[in-house]
């Protein structure tokens, strides 16, 4: 079968290639075909063997999936790496139902990006009604999914985006109030909050925007870390911290896969009945064929971006 693989660490544009490779072993989990499988920048990171847990080249990149079992079930979920999504077959570490009316790239993008805003706002701290959710990024996949659980919540939904087409796609999502860009945030998120600022804020960004977000982080309020997709891993002064009786909160959601499973399951449940009631529904902002890995892979790192991107099967 047909699979992108990284057979060395390095940058995604040097080190990926398409090879004919066996297909992967049902016996290591749940063997699909790929109806679509979206991109993580996690996937960037594993391929520059940066993320912190290193899988050994070679391997198939692409962290979930929706697809077709053997046995004829329409299912999505996470992968279990080396034998990732970006291939004609790969293995799923667990499987869900694919919900009733998804679209294979809907379904492909629902499991990560759901998760790690439920685990974020629902584990790690919990956003009560009423309250104030500063979301950056909020145009990407995991910006998206984190309005649309913050709306569901009751939350005041305050989105940070790049441009103004941005904007409309988080107005469309819900959000309560935009911001565009990020040199006038402390400003505007102070404007809109009359000097308060946000009882949460969601940062999968981190540098400059983190460095921005402390400083409108309401008292007693919670700092979201969620990824660095910026480059830049910013630094939390404990002093800023202490005086403004904030907390900065690490979000790992990965981990809790091995280390509590039966949470990532419960969570699923209280995600599918949101997509029940359509209080959430999954953004999907471009779908790439199979060859066009690498130009996807660009466009996510340079956040040019919205939604979840989606890679589809070869043909």
């Amino acid at each position: 079968m047909r699979a992108w693989r990284v057979p060395r660490y390095g940058p995604f544009d040097e080190v990926l290639e398409i090879a004919d490779v066996p297909r992967p072993p049902a016996a290591d989990g749940t063997r699909v075909r790929v109806e679509a499988a979206a991109l993580n920048f996690a996937d960037i990171l594993h391929t520059a063997g940066e993320y912190q847990e290193r899988v050994p080249p070679p391997f198939t990149p692409g962290l979930e999936v929706a697809g077709v079992t053997d046995d004829g079930r329409r299912v999505f979920g996470p992968v279990a790496l080396p034998h990732g999504g970006f291939a004609e077959e790969a293995v799923l570490r667990t499987t869900w139902p694919w919900p009733e009316g998804m679209s294979a790239g809907q379904a492909a993008g629902f499991f990560v990006a759901y998760q790690t805003g439920w685990c974020a706002l629902h584990h790690r701290t919990t956003l009560g009604a009423g309250e104030t959710l500063l979301v950056l990024a909020a145009a990407g996949g995991v910006g998206a999914a984190a309005v649309q659980l913050g709306r569901a919540a009751g939350a005041r939904v305050i989105a940070q985006v790049g441009d103004e087409a941005k904007a409309a796609v988080v107005r469309a999502l819900g959000a309560d109030e935009v911001v565009v860009g990020h040199d006038d945030l402390v400003t505007a998120v102070r404007e809109l909050t009359d000097g308060r600022g946000a009882d949460v804020v969601y940062d999968p960004v981190g540098g400059d925007l983190f460095d921005a977000a402390r400083r409108v982080v309401a008292w007693e309020g919670r700092l979201l870390v969620i990824g660095f997709a910026g480059g830049r891993i910013a630094e939390a002064p404990t002093n800023h911290a202490l005086v403004k009786n904030y907390g900065v909160v690490g979000v790992h959601w990965a981990a809790y896969q091995q280390r509590a499973p039966e949470l990532v399951a419960a969570w699923q449940r209280e995600i599918e009945v949101l997509w029940e009631r359509r209080a959430i529904d999954p953004l999907v902002g471009a779908e790439y064929a199979f060859e066009d890995l690498p130009a996807a892979f660009t466009e996510l790192q340079a956040r040019r971006t919205t939604g979840r991107v989606v890679l589809l099967p070869p043909t």
